[in-house]
């Protein structure tokens, strides 16, 4: 933890967020969520899951029309359930089955600033 901000520090074993922002068409989105959620299950029963959520963008013109944000216990745990052969088998595969490119952006993230309501 550091002493300013309360947050925990990035060590191996802290909780760690995966965030991905998708280019994607927007009349593709319907059937690209109904494929993540498949996968999104798959990672669901992975140790050190602790949740996901997927938005979309309410205007068709955002550049990043999906934003998925999990929560993982450690990177370590993240690492071990991306790299499930079956789960990157059926990512490639849901970035070939579209008509246009889906772009996937991701990265694993840190909280540096946490508010909430007063």
């Amino acid at each position: 933890m550091t002493a300013e901000n309360g947050l925990a520090a990035d060590t191996p074993d802290s909780p760690v967020t995966f965030i991905n922002v998708f280019e994607i068409s927007a009349d593709e989105l319907d059937a690209f969520v109904e494929k993540w959620e498949e996968r999104a299950r798959l990672m669901r029963e992975k140790p050190g899951f602790i949740d996901s959520r997927m938005h979309r963008a309410r205007s068709s013109d955002s550049r990043f029309q999906l934003v998925n944000v999990s929560h993982w216990e450690s990177q370590e745990a993240w690492e071990a359930a991306t790299a499930d052969p079956d789960f990157a088998s059926r990512t490639r595969a849901a970035r070939e089955q579209t008509a246009r490119p889906v772009t996937p952006n991701p990265a694993v993230y840190d909280v540096v600033v946490d508010l909430t309501a007063p």
